[in-house]
């Protein structure tokens, strides 16, 4: 984009005066916020509108999560005007970081939203027809705080400033139909910007609204109320994020959310291919979709049912929906594949259902044992297996992981349909996590090598000849970051960090499987080796965690309160200041990640092997040049194909040795043998740590005596988790250990996001 700083200044004054009555001088930081991101959308209006017009062939990517994080720096930077709008803001006397405080749009929960916000990028900076389409949740996921060392859960109110990066697109609102209410869908549409290079994909979320929001006869009758319940109903659909799905009126919401997006979405693409004056038969030709996990898998059925009302045979619409539907598995874990009663799901969506119906009795007709393949059995819907009967493509997202798929989780489905399974590692985009959130770094390598590695990361092995006159910059570099995430962690937080501490670090989605609880009694167990005098050389670490627990997910808060317990129990105890601090950040999210993953010493990926279908925060951290303490599990595996097991601390059982120890297994065993680590685990239950909502207790039980005790092998791993870790602690800071942090940067190239979408637009969507 071309910059003039003068055109530019009297847009942003232009929009100030139009949208808020004020000038640049008096306008105010969101009032601010919103002109300078209205200034740069309209001169990205060319670019963006004949993106819109092409008629190449194009995927629309379909995804219950879109976690985009903050637009403002990220799109600056694409446009190639970062630098030019902070010089014209400092002009006039306004600071360009101020943006820092404008909350992220925290519509993802975890890696599977930040995947999907990565690949749009790629895809528009690699110039693939690539458009997302999700819902426009009126709050975000939540915004989290500590209360008493409890999660505790607030409305992420993301629109209250309003949300100058999207356009509401009233001609193409649909109506969404269920059996028991009809609603408006209307679409928002946001630019997903290439970078440089002048192409404008689309990101198109739906909000829900009532068909009719005001009905005069109604309140002039004195029946506003019936009303007012049955809009409260029709915009309840896209209020919030993953409403909790412990009860069945939580289940039937979810399943609202995910047929309200795919319908939508999909009554718009046929809409206009019909325009056009397209045969419907021939839909394959210019679209195909990829199902980001089980959450969309009901567009394959609504697709039919959409095409059958046009006038497609059942064959027809099965043929259509083949050549255009892929899916994304994102786990192995039987709990995290989509069921639905399917009484439930019948009297939601009856058309639909029949759908599912016809597509199981199909199956059943290719005469395969019914034990082993079926969408519909004992009156539950599996939608994994009905993704993968009918699409073109099913992809695992780590070469470990979709190995596991093919022999394990869908061996059966594998063995019937071998060319349909692809695996496709995750990748993550350099632009946000190297060039925006460390540009120290990024100047660093650029003077070595050039800027090619921009959009083509593999070009970073070039930088493996200059690694050893880089180390003290490196090392300079890396502790700027960490004075600046310590300065905001004080703030944020209240907690004093001294970058000179090493910062271990372990920031992702919390789950019982991601192993939090293994690195929390590890903390433990180094301080009592500390207060007990038989750690005497423990060298000075600052123990960062940061992680939301979904709302129903009782076993996850436990583990939070348990980690703040800790903090609380090691931060207040002056004979380890000097040497021990943890903490564990409020509310994290895309921007206090981009804090944080610049700022590591330790990548901490510990979940037990097997279960991590990929993991995106090992990349990243990788790409910022940390070492990652880790199983091999996921896509820690490539990382140590890449970069070498010697340059990362790999411990743990493998995923062929854990089927085997899970047969003979017995935690108590394990306590006997480490009495430290029994001492760590029974401060759930001995009065050491405060809890008085039985909490910590339930966690102790699930450890030791519960249903399938220590599900997780979090104690069976122990012993050897803190002896690879003990070795990293020791090793940090020499140069040794720096050069393995410069080579697990010069060997991230396989991990961009650039290269996944590319391996997708190739292998799967054939654009």
């Amino acid at each position: 984009m071309k910059f003039d700083r003068a055109t530019f200044l009297a847009d942003v004054e232009r929009v100030l005066h139009a949208d808020y009555a004020c000038e640049l001088k008096s306008a105010g930081r969101r009032e601010l916020y919103n002109a300078v991101s209205k200034a740069v959308m309209e001169e990205a209006y060319d670019d963006w509108s004949k993106e819109k017009k092409s008629r190449r062939r194009r995927c629309g990517y379909f995804s219950a999560e879109f976690l985009m994080g903050r637009a403002i720096y990220s799109n600056l930077l694409n446009l190639g005007i970062l630098e030019e709008v902070g010089d014209a803001l400092a002009s006039v006397g306004e600071d360009l970081n101020q943006f820092e405080e404008v909350e992220d749009a925290a519509l993802g929960n975890g890696g599977l939203g930040r995947l999907a916000a990565c690949y749009l990028e790629s895809a528009a900076s690699k110039d693939i027809a690539l458009d997302g389409y999700g819902i426009r949740y009126r709050y975000g996921l939540f915004r989290q705080t500590f209360e008493n060392g409890f999660q505790h859960e607030e409305g992420d109110d993301w629109l209250k400033w309003g949300d100058p990066w999207s356009v509401r697109v009233e001609r193409d609102a649909v109506l969404v139909r269920f059996a028991d209410q009809t609603v408006r869908a209307v679409p928002y549409d946001m630019p997903i910007f290439g970078y440089k290079n002048g192409v404008v994909n689309t990101l198109r979320l739906w909000q829900s609204e009532p068909v009719q929001a005001f009905d005069f006869a109604s309140f002039n009758e004195m029946r506003g109320e019936v009303k007012a319940n049955e809009n409260f109903n029709a915009t309840k659909i896209t209020d919030v994020l993953y409403p909790n799905d412990n009860t069945m009126v939580g289940k039937i919401l979810r399943l609202r959310q995910q047929y309200f997006m795919v319908s939508a979405s999909l009554q718009d693409i046929v809409k206009k291919y019909k325009a056009a004056g397209r045969d419907l038969r021939t839909l394959p030709e210019k679209w195909c979709f990829q199902l980001n996990d089980t959450h969309p898998v009901i567009a394959i059925p609504e697709l039919m049912r959409l095409l059958q009302g046009e006038g497609l045979t059942f064959e027809e619409a099965f043929d259509v929906c083949h050549r255009c539907f892929n899916f994304t598995n994102h786990t192995i874990m039987a709990e995290a594949l989509e069921k639905w009663d399917a009484l439930a799901l019948s009297d939601l969506l009856p058309d639909v259902y029949e759908q599912i119906v016809a597509c199981q009795q199909r199956l059943q007709g290719e005469g395969l044992d019914p034990n082993a393949f079926y969408i519909i059995r004992d009156n539950v819907v599996h939608m994994a297996n009905l993704a993968i009967y009918v699409s073109s493509h099913v992809n695992g997202v780590a070469e470990i992981h979709t190995n596991i798929l093919k022999t394990q989780t869908f061996k059966n489905w594998y063995e019937r349909y071998p060319e349909k399974f692809v695996n496709i590692t995750n990748g993550i985009t350099p632009r946000r996590w190297m060039l925006l959130n460390n540009p120290q770094m990024a100047r660093l390598i650029d003077s070595k090598i050039g800027t090619l590695w921009h959009t083509r990361l593999p070009e970073l092995k070039k930088i493996r000849p200059f690694i050893d006159e880089m180390l003290p910059e490196f090392v300079r570099i890396k502790q700027e970051n960490k004075k600046k995430l310590a300065a905001y962690i004080a703030e944020h937080e209240g907690v004093q960090l001294s970058p000179d501490f090493i910062f271990d670090v372990q920031v992702k989605r919390l789950h019982e499987y991601k192993r939090q609880m293994l690195n929390a009694l590890s903390v433990l167990w180094y301080y009592f080796g500390i207060k007990d005098g038989e750690i005497t050389d423990f060298p000075p670490t600052a123990f960062i965690f940061g992680a939301k627990a979904a709302p129903g997910y009782y076993m996850a808060k436990a583990i939070i309160k348990f980690i703040n317990e800790i903090a609380r129990l090691v931060n207040s105890d002056p004979a380890v200041s000097d040497r021990m601090k943890v903490v564990f950040v409020q509310n994290y999210n895309v921007s206090y990640a981009e804090k944080i993953v610049c700022a590591a010493d330790i990548s901490e990926q510990i979940s037990l092997a097997g279960m991590e279908a990929s993991g995106t925060s090992n990349m990243k951290f990788m790409l910022c040049g940390t070492v990652t303490l880790g199983t091999l599990d996921g896509a820690n595996v490539e990382i140590c194909e890449e970069a070498g097991r010697e340059n990362n601390y790999i411990f743990g059982a493998t995923v062929e040795e854990v089927a085997a120890i899970k047969q003979y297994y017995c935690p108590r065993e394990i306590l006997e043998q480490n009495p430290r680590l029994k001492r760590a685990l029974e401060t759930l239950v001995d009065g050491t740590l405060s809890d008085d909502s039985g909490m910590l207790r339930k966690l102790y039980e699930s450890m030791t005596t519960g249903y399938e005790p220590d599900r997780y092998l979090v104690l069976y791993d122990f012993a050897d988790y803190v002896r690879v870790k003990t070795q990293l602690l020791h090793d940090f800071g020499s140069d040794e250990f720096n050069k393995k942090c410069l080579v697990n940067m010069a060997s991230v190239g396989k991990f961009s996001a650039d290269r996944s979408v590319t391996d997708y637009a190739k292998l799967i969507w054939k654009l």
